[in-house]
């Protein structure tokens, strides 16, 4: 916990690690993003993130985006600024945030896109931690989006 004299080290963190910092986040997608949009952002990302030393797993279902991205602090911290200006997708709720010393979760995946089998179960558990006022509206918001109908389905329009 502390560097200093008498304060034992932390025995969960490996010092031989890369510091990263790691943002988790969901969002709904605007109007007209479909499965082929996210194919193409996520092929986008890929190439992109390789330069910036960048990996994580987008989730897309049902008009709901959910995403784990993971790298080197200044990176991360564009990332996020240009997240919040992308017009492909709102109600942008953080659900965590934070830099730490720890070996990569998805060290080989540049962006992998994946099923969202299990996202409702995810973001009930993020609003019921929620503090927020405005992340637990946006959480509200879209978990009513969601109970609309089947996953497979509600992206169509």
């Amino acid at each position: 916990m502390f560097d200093e004299y008498g304060f034992p080290r932390d025995p969960y963190v490996d010092h031989a690690a890369p510091t990263l910092a790691t943002f988790v986040y969901c969002s709904r997608a605007a109007e007209g993003v479909d499965d082929a949009a996210v194919g193409r952002m996520v092929e986008w990302a890929q190439h992109r993130n390789v330069a910036r030393d960048i990996t994580g797993v987008l989730v897309f279902g049902s008009g709901v985006f959910f995403q784990w991205i993971e790298g080197p602090p200044a990176e991360v911290e564009t990332l996020i600024v240009s997240l919040h200006s992308d017009l492909r997708h709102y109600d942008i709720v953080a659900l965590d945030r934070c830099v730490e010393k720890r070996e990569r979760l998805y060290p080989n995946w540049q962006m992998e896109l994946v099923g969202a089998d299990d996202i409702r179960a995810v973001l009930q558990e993020a609003l019921e931690d929620a503090e927020d006022e405005n992340n637990i509206a946006a959480l509200r918001r879209i978990l009513a989006h969601l109970s609309l109908g089947p996953l497979d389905t509600l992206g169509r329009r």
